[in-house]
């Protein structure tokens, strides 16, 4: 009893193949009556019922012996592929040989057409059986995983398409294929490995409704930037997922495609093309020369280390007070620039004397100034700290800068410099009137600054913080409903930073066409939608008011600022104001010595003389 237990599932595996064969010799006789009775000519073959009872017997032990024998009974049918049918082809050979060498020995005789014909038929049938099984188990397996699996709608009617239908109906997938979209009107109604194209790009949200799609992937890897923003605004109109194929030379072709797609970037979310610049100029002006980021680790300083490392510098001084970030940063650059001459050092651009260190060590040719205060409530509350480290900080470069002989000072600004309403702003745009106080006496180094508006995914900015939001289920938090921002790319931003090098003459501020205002309500929304989910429903947006400071719109230049265009017709140059040279540097004495008393309120006062733009409210602290 405990062998039949045991050895149960190879009994009734043999058992249904036993049928089969059973079943087979009866197929097998019919089929030859049917031939004797249609053609005379044919041999004719009496029936006998103990004969035929003693072969039908005989051939069935045989040939299962033979599948045993041969190992029939030890793969799982389930997972049934060519070497199994040719296991099973050579067990029923061998079972034909043994029920020869049987009949021999019992001088047995029966038809030899009908056991050849038997043997053929249920060669077929144990075949089939398998097969059945195999397909019956996959579509049944199939449709039970795929109801726990996300309904997943695939844009284009390519070859990534077909890889990723395949990759989507292995059993470990989380996702099953519904329909696929394709603006190639000889695709639509056709189908791609049983799934059909349904209609084009534009019927996506209909598509999405009427087949409970869940996740939307865009596998077009040439998709270009202007096709990508239009297909994921329309996919935006849905609450689904949306998964993007890398572009075509980021695919890795030994690697699965669902594992190397992408969550919307949020470059994707910008209401422009992303601005591309020939870095010809910027790699003759950074090639072997030495090179000084302050801010290094920052979002936008570790940017800008990055790409200087791409031109080959003589030398890359990294200048950080926070350590983990420098240390970050460094390790990063060790590992992707083998022969980069990489000095980083830990310092305050506060601290005067550590700075000026820095520079008889050094002697940069070329200096990119970020390091700075820049979170606008946390300044509110800390206006003396703003004006310590944004506006003497800048001081103390700029100065050393100009004392060194440096070829280029850039200076790392923004456009909440432009009519201030926020210390923050106010300090940055004292720092644009230093690099400006500068320009007219250097007479070696040109110095310039940058402006430019919110950077998608520096830390700190909108972006990081909505995806944090998200992650913990909601809500959204906006300050207002109608508030607009500009926005650019961390690689933009810093693009413009050393394009601003290589055109600069001094005294300029340069500013990035940055297209139009982003609502950003509108983001909060989209980036919920592509996140699967559906805004105020399922993650809710909440309106916070205004924060001290801040504006419903920032302005990237001043009124009394002219715009210049440059030769690059995404750059454009603010016309240089003319700094008093006598009282500028008495104000800035002024407001250090009550920014080193601490005294906020008194600060913030002067700070509206130094910046006569500056529009701001007292606060209660």
């Amino acid at each position: 009893m405990k062998i039949l237990l045991k050895h149960r599932r190879t009994f009734v595996l043999a058992m249904i193949d036993a049928c089969t064969i059973l079943m087979s010799l009866a197929i097998s006789y019919i089929l030859l009556k049917f031939l004797m009775s249609a053609n005379s000519q044919f041999p004719y073959i009496e029936f006998n019922l103990k004969r035929t009872v003693i072969h039908c017997a005989l051939l069935t032990s045989m040939s299962v012996l033979g599948l045993y024998l041969c190992g029939a009974y030890k793969s799982l049918w389930r997972y049934a592929s060519i070497k199994d049918l040719v296991v099973c082809l050579a067990g029923m050979v061998l079972g034909l040989i043994m029920y020869y060498i049987v009949i021999a020995a019992s001088k047995f005789i029966y038809s030899d057409i009908h056991t050849i014909l038997t043997e053929a038929i249920a060669t077929i049938g144990v075949f089939m059986v398998r097969i059945c099984y195999n397909l019956l188990y996959t579509r049944t397996h199939r449709e039970a995983s795929g109801a726990l699996k996300k309904r997943t709608l695939i844009v284009g009617g390519g070859d990534a398409c077909s890889r990723i239908i395949m990759e989507m109906r292995s059993v470990d997938s989380a996702y099953t294929p519904i329909v696929i979209v394709d603006d190639d009107i000889q695709k639509q109604g056709r189908q791609m490995h049983g799934i059909t194209v349904g209609g084009s790009t534009d019927d996506i949200p209909q598509l999405v409704q009427r087949f409970n799609i869940h996740t939307i992937f865009v596998a077009i890897p040439s998709l270009d930037g202007e096709r990508k923003k239009r297909i994921i605004n329309i996919c935006s109109e849905t609450v689904c997922e949306v998964k993007v194929i890398p572009y075509i030379h980021k695919i890795l072709n030994d690697s699965n495609l669902i594992g190397q797609a992408q969550n919307i970037n949020i470059e994707d979310l910008l209401g422009r093309d992303v601005v591309k610049f020939d870095d010809t100029n910027v790699r003759d002006m950074v090639c072997g020369k030495v090179c000084m980021v302050t801010g290094g680790g920052g979002s936008i300083g570790s940017e800008l280390c990055r790409q200087i490392a791409e031109f080959n510098p003589g030398k890359l001084i990294i200048v950080d007070i926070y350590e983990n970030n420098a240390y970050d940063i460094q390790q990063e650059l060790l590992t992707n620039y083998k022969n980069l001459d990489l000095e980083v050092r830990i310092a305050s651009v506060r601290d005067y004397d550590k700075i000026k260190l820095l520079f008889e060590m050094f002697r940069p040719e070329l200096v990119y100034h970020a390091a700075a205060h820049k979170h606008v409530p946390l300044m509110e509350t800390s206006p003396e700290e703003a004006i310590k480290n944004n506006i003497f900080g800048t001081l103390n470069v700029a100065s050393l800068a100009s004392e060194y002989g440096v070829k280029k000072f850039v200076l790392v600004s923004t456009d909440k410099a432009v009519n201030p309403t926020n210390v923050m702003g106010a300090t940055k745009r004292a720092c644009e009137m230093i690099v400006q106080y500068f320009a007219q006496k250097s007479k070696f180094t040109e110095f310039v600054a940058v402006r430019f508006g919110n950077v998608l995914g520096s830390n700190g900015s909108v972006i990081p913080l909505f995806e944090k939001q998200i992650a913990s289920g909601g809500p959204l938090t906006v300050t207002h409903p109608d508030i607009i921002r500009y926005f650019m790319t961390i690689p933009e931003a810093v693009s413009l930073i050393l394009q601003a090098g290589t055109i600069a003459k001094g005294g300029e501020i340069f500013v990035l066409d940055m297209g139009e205002p982003v609502k950003i309500l509108s983001l909060a929304e989209n980036l919920i939608r592509l996140h699967g989910k559906e805004p105020y429903k399922e993650i809710d947006i909440k309106f916070t008011g205004l924060r001290p400071g801040e504006k419903l719109f920032e302005e990237l230049l001043m009124s009394e600022e002219g715009l210049k265009e440059t030769q690059n017709k995404k750059i454009f140059i603010g016309t240089q104001i003319e700094i008093d040279e006598e009282e500028f540097p008495k104000s800035l004495n002024v407001i250090r010595e009550l920014a080193d008393k601490n005294d906020s309120d008194a600060v913030v006062e002067e700070l509206r003389k130094l910046v006569p733009t500056f529009n701001h409210v007292v606060l209660n602290r």
